[in-house]
């Protein structure tokens, strides 16, 4: 997978599940976290420990920044993101540089000068990235003399964020 913002995580962990979701089944969530009923273990941490299924296939989450994958998502469920697709055993890499496209797989180096370049063999590449705002419907309505606004991604689609968008549409909604 290129690109490892929030899309690119949701992406993730969609393809690393196979059957039903720990999300809305909460037996196999408590199996997957290692939750237990209080009353039967101390703390409600269970004897065991987290449980998780393995992942569906194999998968590389990548992005050209240097930096913590997953670093843009929110505070508060962002290490709920990391914390699964690790569980998973998805690899996940920053400073990556995108070579090449091949029969072989993906070509990819690592950094500014390119080191430890090699292949990845995979067999499907999904893309999350390179969001563009999408405007046109902005400018015809400006050129038709139309009151309009622009928020959310059409506003700024580069990392995208619910956050800044609820609270535009929130001003927004409060001004009319």
């Amino acid at each position: 997978m290129i690109g490892a913002g929030g899309i690119g995580f949701d992406v993730a962990e969609y393809l690393a599940h196979s059957g039903e979701s720990p999300a809305v089944n909460p037996a196999l969530w408590r199996t997957e976290w290692g939750v237990d009923d209080p009353a039967k273990s101390t703390g409600g941490v269970a004897f065991d420990g987290p449980q998780p299924h393995a992942s569906a296939r194999e998968i590389y989450l990548l992005q050209r920044k240097a930096q913590k994958l997953g670093k843009g998502l929110g505070k508060t469920t962002g290490w709920i993101h990391r914390a699964t697709l690790k569980m998973k055993g998805v690899h996940m890499m920053g400073g990556i540089n995108y070579e090449q496209i091949s029969d072989a797989g993906l070509h990819i180096s690592v950094g500014e000068d390119q080191k430890d370049a090699k292949i990845l063999a995979v067999d499907n590449i999904v893309i999350c990235a390179g969001q563009t705002s999408q405007r046109g419907l902005a400018g015809a309505l400006t050129a038709m003399g139309k009151a309009h606004h622009v928020i959310g991604g059409a506003d700024v689609a580069a990392e995208l964020d619910a956050k800044r968008a609820i609270n535009q549409g929130s001003k927004l909604a409060a001004e009319i």
